[in-house]
C-alpha cells in the first residue's frame, strides 16, 4: 500500500458542462511533504462545509486501482485526483479496509472513519447525472481518514497497517448496508458497533434503526 499522489486544492469557481460550482474537488498533486492535521492538509478545502470537511474527514482516500474501470465507464482519460481525493493510493480496496483500521502514513497516524459518499458535484464534473448511482453500485467509493497523530505525508510514502479493528466491518460492508440493505437490523447494528465510525454515519445508521421501529 502506497501513496502515489498527495492532492490539495482550495474551493474556487469551476464550470462543469455549463454550470458553475464553488468546489475544492479539482485538486492537484502537491510537490512536497505536507502536514496531515486534525482538519486536513494546509492548502486544501471544501466548498460544501455542511457535507464535507471536519475532523472525521481529514483526508479523502481513493484507490488508483479503480481508475481503469472508471476510464472505461466514462470513456475518458481521468485527470489527477479524479474523484477529488487527497490521497491517491494503491492496494487499499474497500472490501479489505475496515472502519476503525489504523494506518501509518508518512509520519502521521490515521484511522478509517467512514466510506466516502459520492455527491452531485462529482456527477456534474463529468457530465454524468447517473455517476453517483454508478459509484454506489460499483462499491468503488473510497473512504475517509481522521488524523490520530499529525505528521508529514508525501507522495511515495508507504501506508502501513498499525492496528486492524477487531470488528472487521469493511468499507464495502458499511456501503452495502447503507445503500442496498437498509432493513438489515443486524447489519446496521454491526456497523453502529464500531466506535470509530464517524459522527455523521452514526447518525445516519441510527436513523435507519428508528425507521425499522415503525
Amino acid at each position: 500500500m502506497i501513496v502515489k499522489h498527495l492532492n490539495i486544492g482550495l474551493p474556487k469557481k469551476e464550470n462543469f458542462h455549463g454550470k458553475e460550482f464553488i468546489t475544492g474537488m479539482c485538486k492537484k498533486p502537491a510537490a512536497g511533504p505536507l502536514v496531515l492535521t486534525k482538519n486536513g492538509f494546509p492548502g486544501d478545502g471544501v466548498g460544501d462545509l455542511k457535507h464535507h470537511g471536519g475532523s472525521d474527514k481529514a483526508a479523502c482516500v481513493y484507490s488508483l486501482d479503480h481508475y481503469r474501470y472508471w476510464a472505461g465507464v466514462l470513456g475518458i482519460t481521468l485527470p489527477d485526483a479524479a474523484f477529488g481525493e487527497n490521497l491517491s493510493v494503491e492496494g487499499m480496496a474497500e472490501d479489505e479496509v475496515c472502519i476503525g483500521d489504523v494506518f501509518r502514513v508518512g509520519s502521521a497516524t490515521a484511522q478509517v472513519s467512514q466510506p466516502r459518499q459520492p455527491c452531485g458535484t462529482l456527477a456534474a464534473r463529468y457530465g454524468r447525472a447517473d455517476l453517483v448511482k454508478l459509484v454506489v453500485e460499483s462499491g468503488r467509493t473510497g473512504f475517509y481518514f481522521r488524523a490520530l497523530e499529525e505528521g508529514h505525508v508525501r507522495a511515495g510514502d508507504a501506508v502501513t497497517l498499525v492496528e486492524r479493528d477487531p470488528r472487521g466491518v469493511t468499507v464495502e460492508f458499511a456501503n452495502r448496508i447503507y445503500h442496498h440493505d437498509r432493513k438489515n437490523r443486524e447489519g446496521i447494528e454491526r456497523v453502529l458497533g464500531v466506535p470509530a465510525l464517524s459522527a455523521s454515519w452514526q447518525q445516519s445508521f441510527r436513523e435507519l434503526l428508528e425507521k425499522l421501529a415503525f
